[in-house]
């Protein structure tokens, strides 16, 4: 299905040139709204940002297909309707300061970073840091910041945090982040065995108290620390 919605795409735009603003309307309409992503302010992010200079060239043509693709290091950008499942699951808001755990590309930080004040990115992996920082930046999302490190320290100078996202499968939910969630925040993080399938949960922290809820069953790439 995917191939067929690229191929009439292709097909219109002249020239061989991909018309990547058709492809993200495509994306929206009908891998978004029609499974259940209905918040207005992740719609309108992942209608504007350019999902395809998140992947490598070689995989540009199929960035708006309903699949996560590599992204080198052997690590992968997830599928847009994870993306905006786990941004809409934190209720984003634009007076929000978010802590993502996992930046790979830049790909979530720069939807987030369309709705919420301001976005602080966490990637172990130097080189995807860095790139992610680079591209970020030459984008103009001036409200995100990336750092490169072990994200299971979290970032305690800038907590607490009014959400956090978390796009590598844990086996225990990392108790720096809990700690520097601010109450009335929610975080999302995969949770359960290495390499295999795993539970998306929700947590949520009011008056002290944790609360945790199974969302969804997902497949993650690790959460890997420094050793």
């Amino acid at each position: 299905m995917a191939r067929i919605v690229l191929t009439m795409l292709l097909g219109h735009t002249g020239l061989g040139q991909t018309d990547y603003a058709a492809m993200r309307k495509v994306m929206v309409e009908n891998q978004l709204k029609t499974r259940g992503i209905y918040d207005k302010s992740t719609l309108k992010a992942m209608s504007k940002v350019p999902r395809h200079l998140f992947v490598p060239k070689d995989q540009q043509i199929y960035a708006y297909a309903d699949s996560p693709l590599p992204i080198g290091q052997k690590q992968t950008i997830s599928q847009p309707y994870m993306v905006a499942y786990m941004t809409q699951a934190i209720k984003p808001w634009k007076n929000k300061k978010v802590l993502e755990i996992g930046t790979g590309s830049g790909y979530q930080a720069a939807v987030l970073a369309e709705i919420v004040d301001s976005v602080h990115t966490i990637e172990i992996i130097p080189e995807l840091g860095e790139a992610a920082k680079k591209l970020l930046k030459d984008l103009g999302y001036e409200n995100v910041k990336v750092r490169v490190g072990d994200g299971y320290h979290g970032w305690p100078e800038k907590a607490p945090f009014d959400a956090i996202i978390v796009t590598a499968g844990a086996e225990e939910i990392p108790k720096p982040l809990v700690e520097q969630l601010k109450d009335g925040g929610r975080m999302v993080i995969p949770l359960g065995p290495n390499h295999g399938v795993r539970d998306l949960i929700l947590l949520t922290k009011k008056n002290g108290k944790i609360k945790t809820k199974s969302l969804m069953a997902v497949r993650f790439v690790p959460f890997t620390r420094d050793n």
